[in-house]
């Protein structure tokens, strides 16, 4: 029986592999570890948590507390991170190396004298970025140069990976994925911030000119690809994830206008926030060559259905504003001794 821990899983990612991956592998037994930070919402999961198939452990990977509660379980994806690259320039930094790096860390020495199949979960931004214009796009091999806390947190964390294969025998596989998007993203990012905004009408805030361009790729597409290297990867190796859908930030922001017929009078361009990383674009041929993996949500089509989530559901926005989210916990959990009587 597969046991599969799934850490950060009542974030956006990683409640969204929940999803997954009780739909492709019913047969699947599930553990979320949460710590239920600011953007860990219970939202995310509480309508599943009814399947006997899973398990909630309320902690943080730091803690070797909620790690014992990991025994059992036959892989691990790693979704737990401090992820807002905004926080990470303009406010405290600590949280980031704790959960990103120190986390990390904790997850690996234990996994050492261990036979558990872990993923870490990545990110583009650890390479850095090309240039506006240019066409080259980052492969695995391709050196990392993280321009900012976030990233640096995270290279830091896949450099730990490397190691404790190559040391230890862990066994391991990193993937690096491009922007994310889809239903139950928390509100900071900048697509659902958008829609949030522009749903009531106010001032959508555009850094400098909005040029700089991201690669999107759909939760859901990513999702696929992690379940596909949790399963076929190569230990030790990375695999870049993205979804072939270059876009300037001006560009993403007036489609997600015209899809809600909003003016684009509402656009406010913003001073530039620090290092803005100008491009992001990944080559994730060696998943198609290795295992036949292709993002399949076309960019405007998943674009038009994340919107038309976001509109359903405004009362799960709101919930957001008003901090209610994090009043709800199930009564079957396993809570960190610290947390009981007022975990969320």
């Amino acid at each position: 029986m597969n046991r599969i821990a799934i850490t950060g899983g009542a974030g956006f990612i990683g409640s969204c592999f929940l999803r997954h991956i009780l739909e492709y592998h019913p047969d699947y037994e599930v553990v979320i570890v949460d710590k239920f930070t600011y953007a860990g919402n219970p939202d995310n999961i509480k309508g599943l948590l009814y399947d006997e198939r899973i398990t909630l452990v309320v902690g943080d990977i730091c803690d070797r507390w909620t790690l014992d509660h990991l025994e059992g379980v036959t892989h691990i994806v790693n979704f737990a991170a401090e992820t807002f690259v905004d926080t990470s320039i303009h406010s405290d930094q600590d949280p980031f190396v704790r959960t990103n790096v120190q986390g990390v860390m904790n997850l690996l020495r234990w996994l050492s004298d261990k036979d558990i199949r872990y993923v870490q979960v990545g990110t583009d931004e650890v390479y850095g970025d090309t240039p506006l214009g240019s066409t080259r796009k980052f492969q695995e091999h391709d050196r990392l140069e993280p321009n900012n806390p976030y990233s640096a947190t995270k290279a830091g964390a896949d450099h730990l990976v490397h190691a404790f294969v190559h040391t230890y025998g862990v066994n391991a596989c990193t993937t690096r994925c491009s922007n994310n998007y889809g239903p139950r993203q928390f509100p900071e990012k900048l697509i659902p911030r958008m829609i949030k905004r522009a749903l009531k009408n106010q001032s959508v805030p555009v850094y400098a000119k909005g040029e700089n361009i991201r690669d999107w790729i759909h939760v859901e597409d990513h999702c696929h690809a992690i379940d596909v290297v949790m399963h076929l990867g190569k230990s030790g190796e990375v695999y870049n994830v993205g979804g072939d859908a270059e876009r300037r930030n001006i560009d993403v922001v007036t489609t997600i206008l015209d899809i809600l017929e909003k003016p684009h009078d509402l656009i406010e361009y913003v001073e530039d926030r620090p290092g803005h990383d100008l491009r992001y674009a990944i080559d994730s041929g060696l998943m198609a060559r290795m295992f036949g993996w292709k993002p399949g949500i076309r960019f405007e089509k998943g674009l038009e259905r994340t919107v038309e989530w976001y509109v359903k559901n405004q009362e799960w926005m709101d919930r957001i504003e008003s901090g209610s989210y994090r009043r709800w916990a199930p009564d079957d959990a396993i809570i960190h001794p610290s947390r009981q009587g007022g975990l969320l």
